[in-house]
């Protein structure tokens, strides 16, 4: 029976992981471990910790990852990339060279007979008020057009230093603990009230959150958070019958 995969945040080309090339690698074989069986694959964003594409020019690396989702999409898998808040910006290149369909929001869907809300994360839950005005930034047209103006030379280590800052920020805030299950709440409540309009869904499916949480919210709804591609190597796996969250094993 074919399944439905789903994995985020693998953060592909970062500056603070390890390793990063063997990260790659390592999602790579499981992408081929999953290849018999897997109708098809969602990756909930930030599967690059930058993303910008030019006229001409998109960011180096990756070849490994994108040569993959091409074999998958040739050998008719489906493969569904969302925007996270790392990689807004894409726009024709990888629905053109290797078969993405690209989700910049939220989707809802219908999968082996079950119903689906899909989302990276930071478009339903709680985020500060500088973090909602630097997104609105991000992603107006007039913006981007601007950005794109600049020589990549410029914008690209720009983003990354910026990354690579947040990214420290990030694991050196003794706060960090409390502002996960601030956001887990905020997924929570969220979930609850879309549930009082639309009661024939299923699951709920995020990312962003870098942390692996399964909880049911009724009898026959679940949230899921699938961690990531960086400490839990984890991902989630859909056979019609049964939802499964896992770590990948090496």
């Amino acid at each position: 029976m074919k399944k439905i995969y789903f994995a985020s945040d693998a953060h592909l080309g970062n500056r603070y992981a390890a390793d990063p090339m063997a990260d790659e690698k390592r999602l790579v074989r499981w992408m081929d471990r999953i290849a018999p069986d897997a109708a098809a694959i969602y990756f909930l964003g930030d599967m690059f910790d930058y993303w910008y594409e030019y006229r001409y020019v998109v960011p180096r690396g990756h070849v490994r990852f994108l040569g993959k989702l091409a074999e998958l999409h040739d050998a008719g898998v489906e493969i569904h990339l969302f925007i996270g808040n790392h990689d807004i910006w894409m726009f024709d290149y990888l629905p053109a060279e290797v078969g993405a369909v690209i989700h910049r929001g939220p989707l809802t869907v219908e999968l082996l007979g079950r119903r689906f809300f899909l989302a990276h994360g930071d478009e339903v839950g709680y985020q500060p008020r500088k973090y909602r005005f630097i997104q609105r930034i991000f992603r107006n047209r007039l913006c981007q057009v601007l950005y794109a103006s600049i020589h990549p030379r410029w914008t690209f280590g720009f983003a990354r230093g910026w990354s690579l800052s947040s990214r420290r920020k990030g694991l050196a805030d003794t706060r960090r603990a409390a502002a996960q299950e601030r956001n887990t709440r905020s997924l929570d409540a969220f979930a609850r009230t879309y549930l009082q309009s639309h009661p024939e869904t299923d699951f709920f499916l995020f990312g962003h959150l870098h942390l692996m949480l399964d909880r049911q919210l009724t009898p026959h709804t679940r949230m899921i958070v699938l961690g990531d591609w960086m400490q839990y190597f984890s991902y989630a796996v859909w056979d019609g019958l049964e939802l499964r969250l896992l770590q990948d094993e090496g």
